[in-house]
């Protein structure tokens, strides 16, 4: 297992693992105001919370900042072209003090041919970006937004409603599409966002919020639901913690359930 740990980009740990093997980290602070943040709470609130996006300390601005991920990106482009790399678990990449730098970064991996992950709770930056992304490179992106259902616990960001009409229109144009539906605040607003976007999503990441506890015959009740009413042609990844909530084995689950190790673009 690699452990690599750069400026920019590095390879996350724990529960953070199970979204990506790689990851890329420019900024730490988000104005989105979810009240569920892992950044505000804990030992993570001195150096990773904020209520907006500020450059980590590493970079002396952000030129600096592409000048290093770019080091970076050659000193592991082997690795980052077999498995992407995921932005952002520090901040989110397309608010719009982060978004230009997210730009630079992934017109740069494409270039190179490393397929790139992002998760968002924004949905107003696709007439600013979309045109601006190579034709010749669609194939190498994966949109992914937050669902959670519960737009007042998110009051900054785009509603729900507004990331999955987003959602419908990047997969419509032949962008690859994953939804995380983390943290699930109810059982049954989070099988709302499954099937509000049954058919526009390839892969679906579904998760508790940390801390959180459940009855077991709840958490086996939804993943059952999921399992049932999911399209053949749509992954989903349930996380560890779900999965030992509801005494489930991985290795039971049904064929369209992934491991973490499940590559978007293969």
């Amino acid at each position: 297992m690699k452990n690599y740990k750069g400026k920019a980009i590095y390879n996350p740990s724990g529960k953070a693992g199970e979204y990506s093997y790689w990851a890329c980290n420019f900024y730490v602070g988000c104005s989105n105001g979810c009240s569920y943040c892992y950044l505000k709470k804990g030992i993570g609130k001195a150096t990773l919370g904020g209520n907006r996006p500020t450059l980590k300390k590493c970079f002396k601005d952000e030129h600096d900042a592409i000048e290093v991920f770019e080091k970076e990106v050659f000193a592991n482009i082997d690795e980052l072209k077999k498995h992407g790399l995921f932005f952002t678990f520090t901040s989110d990449p397309m608010l719009k003090d982060t978004i230009k730098l997210t730009e630079l970064a992934i017109d740069l991996c494409t270039d190179y041919g490393i397929p790139v992950k992002l998760l968002t709770k924004r949905a107003d930056w696709l007439d600013y970006l979309i045109p601006r992304l190579s034709i010749n490179y669609r194939h190498l992106y994966a949109f992914g937004f937050t669902l959670t259902g519960h737009d007042e616990f998110e009051p900054n960001a785009s509603t729900n409603k507004e990331r999955i009409k987003a959602m419908k229109r990047l997969h419509e144009a032949g962008f690859k599409i994953w939804a995380s539906i983390e943290p699930i605040i109810d059982f049954p607003t989070a099988l709302d966002m499954f099937h509000a976007t049954y058919g526009i999503c390839d892969l679906y990441k579904i998760g508790i919020k940390s801390g959180d506890k459940w009855e077991k015959w709840q958490v086996k009740l939804f993943i059952d639901w999921v399992n049932v009413d999911c399209h053949e042609q749509s992954k989903v990844y349930f996380k560890d913690s779900l999965l030992k909530q509801a005494g489930i084995d991985r290795s039971s689950l049904p064929p369209n359930c992934v491991s973490r190790d499940f590559n978007m673009f293969e």
